[in-house]
């Protein structure tokens, strides 16, 4: 099958190619939130480079976030309308299934906390069991570092960190002696493409956002003094 991800929930903007022949290519191609002039220039690259027309791709696979808000949005739209105006199949993955899946794939084994940058010094954060798979422990929530580390702490057991929040408060999660980081900014495409190829279609992938757009807060927050 040939398979086209997208990943567009963090500063960076990636994609990258499956085919069917079992040729993978992977590119981050942006990192100053340019998703929407970025996206579609390297979508076009890339299947150039691995010699498939859109109309080749079988399935688009897009990061649903939990993420920056414009970013998803951008994604989101780029690949349903892919989808709708060639007619490949659709799936949504998360943006921490896929840093857990990038870490698994690197070798990382044991419990891990994915962490994606959810500013106002918060995180999006979801734990997982790496093992002879990718298992999810928890749900994925909102949280702060210390509150993450703090948990940790009370458990007593080792863990392992990644993602881009873990690297935006890197000195409160490499304080523990408990904790391990693995650097890893960008959810892992590779990941995405591994996640999306076995997942059945869907109809409509929704961004999970988790909480509410920081514009949409801050004009809440304006409004109530």
């Amino acid at each position: 099958m040939n398979v086209l991800a997208i990943e567009t929930a963090t500063p960076a903007c990636a994609v990258g190619v499956r085919t069917a022949a079992g040729v993978e290519v992977t590119r981050v191609v942006d990192d100053g939130r340019r998703h929407t002039e970025a996206l579609t220039g390297a979508m076009k690259d890339l299947l150039e480079e691995v010699g498939l027309t859109p109309r080749e791709i079988e399935r688009v696979v897009v990061d649903r976030g939990p993420g920056l808000f414009t970013g998803l949005r951008v994604g989101i739209a780029t690949a349903i309308a892919f989808s709708q105006a060639l007619g490949c199949e659709l799936v949504g993955v998360t943006s921490l299934e896929m840093l857990a899946g990038g870490a698994f794939s690197s070798g990382v084994r044991g419990t891990l906390v994915a962490c994606v940058d959810g500013r106002r010094r918060e995180v999006f954060a979801q734990s997982f069991l790496l093992d002879s798979d990718v298992v999810a422990l928890d749900e994925a929530r909102v949280s702060t570092a210390r509150e993450i580390v703090a948990d940790w702490e009370g458990k007593g057991a080792p863990v392992t960190f990644t993602g881009d929040g873990v690297e935006r408060y890197r000195s409160e999660f490499v304080a523990p002696s408990f904790a391990t980081i693995f650097d890893q900014v960008v959810p892992s495409v590779h990941a995405g493409l591994v996640l999306g190829a076995s997942r059945s279609p869907e109809d409509v992938v929704s961004p999970l956002y988790l909480r509410e757009a920081d514009a949409v807060a801050n004009f809440t927050t304006r409004g109530r003094q």
